[in-house]
């Protein structure tokens, strides 16, 4: 944990998220008050025993969008007594109940009494707000805070904070920022101005590649892959890359008009198993009102970017160890996009156990891996990997399509500030490991050099060896 102030304004405690990309939790204390931003759950990584928040100075807590390292460890929270309302953006409120019934359903012994206690006291704490407009927050000293949510970009839902404090300050928290590749969700514009810019920079020392356009990478692949058989295993978050995917796909398949592409894409199926995935997919076309314009104009052409024949779900726990133990047995094409974007849990694993030892398998490796993921691992080119208790081994084929990231490349990173009218006196770097920290820093300060730019890695780091 690591803390700085600001002479007689504010506290900014790191809970999570200081030197990685996973269990993002930041504390604003002001007085005798705390604003929580987000109480993610750690993957990858050790996680403290107990989340360090006291729950009765809590006036609010604030998400910036619904991935589980930024809401997992809500249960716990709640259930330590916090009474303060939630405030999120509309799409955010129906996706977090969705997101922590299937978490709590994977690690509770008794899902029906562990997960409903945790879904009356949502329903009764959460306030959706809608973007763009300011609300009052007032404090016990009676002073008062404004928030203001804009769109993130990221995924559904997700928004960047406005925060007006009491003396006048305002200070942004940027939440995940979308990459501004989403077929579906329109990129995110900057914030007019910031004094204070708490800024992730889980991409901060990388540029994403440019040039060829996302869906034909992947349809090049999947046509390589084709030529050798085997399965098409894609791990992919349940929000956004799901339906990231299932949009490219969608338009690979209105693109092959050849009789030589046909052949591979005319009977391939496209399995979704996951049925979180298939539960956020039906409420990304609830929301459609704020897809992107591309993604429009195909529904206005009759074409359904999220619903397409050759598309298959499967539910039942039962058809999907079939599946497994078919694809194990018989080589047949498939592409297979399962929970468990990291590797380390969901329906992913158990097609890793069965089809990573056969070189005919193809893996696509389509967001970030966390350092001490079995997805990290893989992209690290191991031969062989622990997956819930039994050594496997990787013969398969690995392959890692950047264009589906949902953040911010540095590049990305820096037009967002660039896009202020005035740069932020201060930017502290959270959600990154040290090294894009680091990079991301030098950048910036090369850009603007009377910016004062904080590393939470390096705050967290000094903080650890005081207290030692």
């Amino acid at each position: 944990m690591s803390n700085s102030s600001t002479p007689n304004t504010f506290q900014l405690i790191h809970h999570g998220a200081a030197r990685g990309v996973t269990g993002s939790c930041h504390e604003l204390r002001l007085g005798r008050d705390s604003l929580l931003i987000d109480c993610g759950q750690f993957q990858g990584e050790a996680a403290p025993a107990r989340l360090a928040v006291s729950p009765a100075r809590v006036r609010a807590l604030l998400l910036t969008h619904a991935h589980i390292d930024h809401i997992g460890r809500l249960p716990e929270l709640l259930s330590c007594g916090l009474n303060a309302p939630i405030y999120c953006s509309e799409a955010t409120a129906l996706l977090v109940p969705v997101m922590l019934t299937d978490a709590l359903r994977h690690s509770s012994h008794d899902p029906r009494s562990a997960i409903e206690p945790v879904l009356q006291r949502l329903r009764h704490q959460l306030h959706p707000l809608p973007f763009a407009q300011w609300q009052r927050l007032p404090l016990s000293d009676g002073s008062v805070l404004y928030l203001r949510l804009q769109p993130a970009g990221h995924i559904l839902g997700s928004a960047y904070l406005e925060l007006r404090l009491p003396d006048g300050q305002l200070m942004v928290f940027s939440g995940d920022l979308g990459s501004g590749r989403s077929a579906l969700l329109p990129a995110s514009l900057s914030p007019e101005r910031a004094d204070f810019l708490v800024l992730e920079s889980t991409y901060g020392d990388r540029l994403q590649p440019q040039g060829e356009p996302r869906h034909r990478q992947l349809k090049t692949v999947v046509e390589r892959s084709l030529r050798d058989g085997g399965a098409i295993l894609i791990p992919a978050f349940s929000i956004g890359r799901t339906q990231e995917l299932l949009c490219d796909l969608e338009q690979i398949l209105s693109e092959v008009s050849s009789r030589e592409e046909q052949w591979c894409w005319r009977d391939l199926p496209v399995v979704i198993d996951s049925p979180l995935g298939a539960d956020v997919t039906r409420l990304y076309r609830r929301f459609r009102r704020v897809w992107h314009k591309e993604a429009q104009a195909r529904l206005q052409a009759g074409r359904h970017p999220l619903d397409f024949s050759q598309c298959v779900t499967i539910h039942d726990h039962a058809a999907h160890e079939s599946l497994v133990h078919r694809l194990q047995q018989s080589g047949e094409p498939a592409i297979i996009v399962a929970g468990g974007g990291m590797c380390q849990g969901g329906r992913i694993v158990d097609y890793l156990k069965a089809l990573l030892p056969d070189a005919r398998t193809d893996l696509l490796l389509v967001g970030f891996q966390a350092q001490g993921t079995p997805g990290r691992r893989l992209q690290s080119g191991c031969r062989s990997l622990w997956l819930e208790g039994v050594e496997v081994e990787v013969q398969a084929h690995i392959h890692h399509l950047q264009g589906y990231s949902a953040h911010a490349d540095q590049a990305g990173l820096l037009r967002f500030v660039e896009g202020m009218a005035s740069p932020p006196a201060v930017i502290r770097l959270v959600h990154g490991e040290p090294e894009a920290q680091q990079s991301l820093a030098a950048c910036l300060m090369k850009r603007w050099p009377q910016m004062r730019v904080e590393l939470a890695a390096m705050m967290q780091a000094a903080q650890t060896e005081s207290a030692g």
